[in-house]
């Protein structure tokens, strides 16, 4: 149970800490000091119920028909492969991250965007539904492994929205991301080689 706990946390790691449109809005929103907490509740909360249906909708489908298991290991494994490429690219050319210079949001318009921004990107689906579920179905655990990948989620924004501040000085530095995104290459990399083999 325990290996199927810490192999969730890890995957599921790996893929929240690429950095697109969530978290982006998540730093944002950390390095702003506006509506921090119900942010990072929204996104954590979301990627539990997403991680939820994505290992129980896939179990339905691992008893119903086992190619299609094998389609998704094999798209997922692609997903990872391309991610990487695209990780590589940013990490050859980094880019800072910085807060907008518009007013103060109200916390529904705040809450509005992010629920946008989560259930709007595609990558969400096959990240925390299809790729999680798939890699869930190979644990004897599969349920432990959810909650490991649920745990990193909330750990992951919790430290994103609540760290932003004290990261602003290194965010604003391209280098910053070279590294972060050189490694989310690395790990993409391996993850879709792994499930391949």
């Amino acid at each position: 149970m325990l290996t199927s706990t810490l192999a969730g946390f890890a995957a599921s790691v790996v893929l929240i800490v690429a950095i697109g449109a969530q978290n982006a809005f998540v730093l944002r929103q950390g390095l702003r000091r506006e509506h921090v907490l119900p942010v990072v509740v929204v996104c954590a909360v979301s990627d539990l119920a997403l991680i939820t249906a994505g290992i129980a909708g896939l179990g339905a489908v691992v008893a119903a028909r086992p190619v299609a298991v094998t389609v998704i290991r094999w798209a997922g494994a692609a997903f990872l492969l391309a991610y990487a490429v695209i990780a590589a690219k940013r990490a050859l050319r980094p880019a800072a991250l910085s807060p907008t210079d518009r007013g103060p949001a109200t916390l529904r318009a705040t809450l509005l965007t992010c629920l946008a921004l989560t259930y709007l990107n595609p990558h969400v689906y096959l990240d925390t539904v299809l790729l999680l579920g798939a890699v869930a179905q190979q644990h004897p655990h599969r349920w432990f492994f959810g909650l490991g990948a649920a745990a990193a989620s909330a750990v992951w924004f919790t430290g994103l929205g609540l760290g932003a501040r004290r990261l602003a000085p290194v965010l604003a530095r391209p280098g910053a991301w070279r590294v972060l995104d050189g490694l989310i290459a690395a790990v993409m990399a391996a993850l879709g080689i792994a499930l391949l083999v």
